[in-house]
């Protein structure tokens, strides 16, 4: 039986090149960016939780688990990951890993977890992310939960906010995905790149 993974979806953002708006709930071809996240998820994890600030009600609809940063003060995508980790923890404490998907990207291979946790067992690394076109994705990761204690420390002690920094601590896989018509982890920061989703979907109609 293959291993389980908790799926999380990064939503904690401030949105202020979009104008503060909720990044989730942005719409591409009538679906939410957070609809989408929980569509490949769903085809690849046991489980998924949001992690998001603010009023949780408004996502009651998911009827997923809603979790708030445990560091305050929106310290960057490190605090979600932490969050999420606390609460498997707690609430699935049998699930060693954790793969994290920002909100904000759209078409995301649904298969990415999988493959991350393959590349981990294979090279017997601590944890994985994903790279496309030359860059690393570091937020696009799986990671291992017993972590958690450690990525604290450092969040508190050292006030560690850059993703990088802190996996450079542990011996870290990369997975690269190829690149077709479109970069599989374009993700969405402007109201230029809502356009630009519109017509990824529009030129290529079979994308998730």
């Amino acid at each position: 039986m293959p291993e389980k993974i908790i799926g999380v979806i990064l939503a904690g953002g401030l949105a202020r090149r979009l104008g503060n708006i909720d990044k989730a709930l942005v719409k591409i071809d009538a679906t939410t960016l957070l609809d989408r996240a929980i569509t490949n998820l769903e085809k690849q994890c046991s489980q998924i939780i949001i992690n998001a600030n603010g009023n949780p009600d408004r996502f009651e609809s998911t009827n997923k688990p809603i979790v708030a940063d445990t560091i305050e003060g929106h310290a960057g995508p490190l605090a979600g990951v932490l969050a999420a980790m606390q609460w498997v923890q707690q609430n699935e404490p049998q699930t060693k890993w954790i793969a994290t998907l920002p909100v904000d990207t759209p078409f995301a291979p649904d298969d990415f977890a999988r493959k991350l946790l393959l590349e981990t067992t294979k090279t017997n690394a601590d944890m994985a992310c994903t790279s496309s076109n030359g860059r690393h994705h570091p937020v696009v990761g799986l990671w291992p939960v017993d972590l958690a204690d450690q990525l604290k420390q450092a969040m508190m002690k050292e006030d560690m906010r850059k993703v990088d920094l802190w996996t450079a601590r542990y011996k870290l896989t990369i997975v690269d995905f190829e690149v077709g018509q479109y970069d599989p982890f374009f993700n969405i920061n402007r109201p230029a790149d809502i356009e630009k989703a519109e017509q990824i979907l529009k030129d290529q109609p079979n994308v998730s």
